[in-house]
């Protein structure tokens, strides 16, 4: 099979709203549709990434969708520029041999450190961190 992920729905109670908390995080809008109406669909595409998410109106199903992963080349600095941006981030974590643990991934290995946040239906994500080796230490 040849193919790969270009987009994954993001069912939402008010496109219009969620889209202002996606460009926040920073992704960049690709089609509206809706014109300034609260339409029934957005689609957007976070930095980097060639997967899209489309907003789509179905508020039985807002906040249905968890665990998206948002890929950062460095968790604690991306985890810092949400506040600023008027999203609310949880705080970091690392699985460890019983489960999840607070803070980041000692070592920093590459998909070790991951830090959640929610849009306003409460769609969860969590960024993980793609470094590939450890930070420099000089």
């Amino acid at each position: 099979m040849d193919g790969h992920l270009g987009q994954v729905i993001v069912p939402v109670s008010g496109v219009d709203r969620a889209k202002g908390c996606y460009e926040r995080v920073g992704f960049r809008l690709d089609v509206d549709p809706s014109a300034g109406e609260d339409f029934w669909t957005a689609q957007l595409t976070a930095p980097g990434s060639a997967c899209s998410v489309t907003l789509m109106r179905n508020e039985a199903a807002a906040g249905s969708v968890q665990e998206l992963h948002l890929m950062a080349t460095d968790v604690a600095a991306a985890r810092a520029e949400l506040p600023g941006r008027d999203v609310e981030v949880g705080e970091p974590f690392h699985f460890g041999d019983t489960g999840q643990v607070p803070d980041l991934q000692p070592e920093r290995v590459a998909h070790g450190s991951f830090a959640p946040f929610q849009d306003p239906d409460g769609a969860g994500w969590l960024q993980q961190e793609r470094r590939r080796s450890a930070p420099s230490t000089q």
